[in-house]
C-alpha cells in the first residue's frame, strides 16, 4: 500500500476516533461545567481544533488532553470582552484604552446609584417627578461661570443637539480652517448637514478675519461657530478673530455665537509647560451663547458632552426632542457629578487621575520606574522619555517622563506577551526597546507591572548584557 494512502487512512481513523460533543462533555474533568450553551461551544471548538491538528499530521489527543482543552476554551469564552488593562504607554487620554480613568469618588458614586434605586428623575422636596438634568446644572454653573448647563452622552451628540435645536433651516458661519474632521470620521460639515443647518465657510485655511464673518452674515444666518482644532495644529502665517470680537459681532447682528471646545479644559495648561488650551470659563467670559465640550478628556470624567452658556439658549436645547435621544444614564450622571465636585472644591489635581498624571513630577516617576527595574530580571534601565496627553487634546504636546526601557531581542514579541497577562499590560516599542511609562500607570498597579515583568522574563531570552 502506498505511503500516502496509508497516511490518509490513518488520518481518517484518527478523526473517527474523536468523541462526539455529548461523549466528550461526559468526561469526569468536565462534570463541574454548568449545562449551558457555552460548554457546548467550548467542546465544539476543542474538537474542531483537534481535527485540524490531526489533518496537519499531529497525533490524536488523549481523552484527558481533549477535556483539558475544553476547560481552557470554556474559560476563554467566559472572559468578558471589555476588560481592565494597565496603560503603560505614556499616553494619558488614550482613546483606545477608554480615555480618562475615574476618581475614587466617581466610582463610589456610580456604585451607590447602581446598587438600588435613586432620585434620578424624582424631586425629593416636592415628592413628584423631577428632571435628570437638575443633578448637574448647579455644578456646571459653578465651575464654568455659565448661566445654565446640561449634559448629554458625548460631545458629538452635544454639537448635533446644539446645531439642530438652534440652527436648523438656517446658516452657520465657520472659518474654512475649522471645518475639521475629528476621530472616527466625525466631520463638522457632515454634522451641520445632519442638523438641518447650512454651512457657510469664510476666510482661508490659515487666515480668517472678523471682516470675513461680518460680510457673510445675512437674514438667514443663525450663528457663528468656532471649532477648536484640538487634534491638529496650523502654525506659521495664521490669523483668527478673538472670541471677544466674534461675540461683539454676534450681538451687534443679532445672531448666536457657538463654541465647540472639544477637550473640556478647566485649568491652565501652561503651568505644566504645555501649550495654551482654551478654557471653558474663558469662552463663557468672552460672551459665547453656548459652549460644547467633552467630559472624558481633559475634564477627566466619564464619557459625556457638556453644554453651558446663556440660560435662554440652554432652555431651547433641553426642550428639543433630540435631547431625550442623547441623554445620559444614571451611572454617567453620578460619575460626572462627582468629578465636577472635585473642581468645585478645588481638589482636581489631587483627586482626578488625568490631572494627577499631567501634574506628576519627574522625580516621582523616576522612583517608580526604578522600582520596576529592581524587580525586573531582564536587562533594563530607567531612561528619559516623553509622555503624550492624547485623546485629541494638545496635539504634538508632550511631558518629560522617566520610563523603564527593557532590552530584549524581540521587543514586539515581548509587548505581545505583556498584552496576554491578567490584567493585560499595554507598553510601547520605541527605538528597538520595550518602554513602560509610569505616568499613565495608577500607583496601585505598580506591583502588577512588576509581576508581569517577572513573568515576561520566564518566557523570553534577554538580548545580552547590561
Amino acid at each position: 500500500m502506498a505511503t500516502a494512502e496509508r497516511s490518509s487512512q490513518n488520518i481518517a481513523a484518527a478523526l473517527r476516533a474523536l468523541p462526539s460533543v455529548d461523549r466528550l462533555l461526559r468526561h469526569p474533568l468536565l462534570s463541574a461545567l454548568p449545562p449551558t450553551p457555552l460548554r457546548v461551544e467550548a467542546a465544539r471548538q476543542a474538537l474542531e481544533a483537534a481535527r485540524a491538528a490531526i489533518q496537519a499530521g499531529a497525533a490524536p489527543p488523549s481523552a484527558e488532553a481533549l477535556a483539558r482543552e475544553v476547560l481552557a476554551r470554556y474559560a476563554a469564552l467566559d472572559q468578558p470582552s471589555l476588560r481592565p488593562v494597565i496603560n503603560a504607554t505614556g499616553v494619558i487620554i488614550h482613546t483606545n484604552l477608554g480615555r480618562a480613568p475615574l476618581s475614587d469618588e466617581a466610582l463610589a458614586a456610580m456604585r451607590a446609584v447602581a446598587e438600588g434605586y435613586s432620585n434620578l428623575e424624582y424631586d425629593l422636596d416636592a415628592g413628584a417627578r423631577g428632571s435628570r438634568l437638575a443633578h448637574l446644572d448647579h455644578l456646571l454653573r459653578r465651575v464654568t461661570g455659565a448661566e445654565a448647563g446640561m449634559a448629554v452622552n458625548n460631545n458629538a451628540s452635544a454639537i448635533l443637539l446644539m446645531l439642530t435645536a438652534l440652527c436648523a433651516g438656517r446658516e452657520v458661519i465657520v472659518s474654512r480652517g475649522q471645518a475639521v474632521e475629528i476621530g472616527g470620521g466625525f466631520r463638522i460639515p457632515d454634522v451641520l448637514r445632519q442638523s438641518g443647518a447650512t454651512l457657510v465657510e469664510v476666510g482661508t485655511t490659515n487666515r480668517t478675519r472678523i471682516e470675513d464673518f461680518a460680510a457673510a452674515i445675512t437674514e438667514r444666518t443663525a450663528a457663528l461657530l468656532r471649532v477648536h482644532a484640538s487634534n491638529f495644529r496650523i502654525v506659521g502665517f495664521t490669523a483668527f478673530p478673538r472670541l471677544e470680537e466674534l461675540a461683539e459681532l454676534a450681538r451687534a447682528r443679532g445672531v448666536l455665537l457657538l463654541d465647540d471646545l472639544g477637550s473640556g479644559c478647566l485649568f491652565d495648561t501652561t503651568r505644566f509647560g504645555l501649550a495654551p488650551e482654551p478654557r471653558v470659563q474663558d469662552s463663557i467670559r468672552a460672551g459665547v451663547d453656548v459652549a460644547a465640550f467633552s467630559g472624558d478628556k481633559l475634564l477627566g470624567g466619564p464619557q459625556a458632552g457638556l453644554l453651558v452658556g446663556r440660560a435662554a439658549a440652554i432652555a431651547r436645547l433641553r426642550a428639543h426632542p433630540l435631547a431625550r435621544a442623547v441623554r445620559m444614564d444614571k451611572l454617567s450622571i453620578a460619575a460626572l457629578e462627582a468629578t465636577l465636585r472635585h473642581y468645585a472644591r478645588g481638589e482636581e489635581f489631587t483627586a482626578v487621575p488625568v490631572l494627577r498624571m499631567i501634574a506628576a513630577p519627574v522625580d516621582e516617576l523616576a522612583a517608580r520606574a526604578e522600582a520596576w527595574r529592581a524587580a525586573c530580571p531582564l536587562p533594563a534601565e530607567v531612561v528619559a522619555a516623553e509622555s503624550a496627553v492624547g485623546g485629541g487634546s494638545l496635539p504634538g504636546e508632550t511631558l518629560p517622563t522617566r520610563a523603564l526601557a527593557v532590552r530584549v531581542a524581540q521587543p514586539d514579541t515581548a509587548a505581545a506577551i505583556l498584552r496576554r497577562k491578567t490584567p493585560p499590560v499595554i507598553a510601547r516599542v520605541e527605538d528597538g526597546r520595550l518602554l513602560l511609562d509610569p505616568r499613565t500607570v495608577l500607583p496601585r498597579e505598580d506591583s502588577l507591572v512588576a509581576a508581569a515583568l517577572q513573568q515576561l522574563a520566564a518566557e523570553l531570552t534577554p538580548c545580552g548584557g547590561e
